[in-house]
């Protein structure tokens, strides 16, 4: 049977363990507060935030919870802050009892906000 697709980001949280649940919910107040005119949404099943383009999203696996960046150049530019974390081309993955340091979320969204402005700049 397949699993339901959540229709808000509440119901894509309220569906996790508690743990899971209130460390996404600490990420998704930092994204916020570093983009408070992004628009949220849930897509592919998953919440994420829009401004100027995709912007983030975050989600959750049975043994980790995971902040999709969705660049592989932001990435790359704080490789040097993400250093010893479980990383992949355009994800963070934690857990619940090693959060990701807010300042850090902080910086990488506001990267995504640059990059998107500076894409849409470029097209005019």
């Amino acid at each position: 049977m397949p699993v339901p697709i959540p229709e808000t980001t509440r119901s894509f949280l309220a569906a996790l363990p508690t743990a899971q649940r209130q460390a996404l919910e600490h990420l998704r107040q930092v994204i916020i507060a570093a983009a408070p005119q992004a628009e949220e949404y849930v897509g592919y099943g998953i919440p994420a935030f829009r401004q100027d383009g995709a912007l983030v999203s975050f989600g959750a696996a049975r043994n980790h919870c995971a902040f999709y960046v969705q660049s592989p150049a932001v990435m790359e530019a704080h490789a040097t802050e993400l250093a010893g974390l479980d990383i992949s081309k355009g994800t963070v993955r934690f857990t619940p009892d090693r959060p990701l340091p807010d300042a850090l979320v902080t910086r990488l969204v506001q990267a995504r906000l640059a990059e998107n402005r500076a894409r849409k700049a470029r097209k005019g």
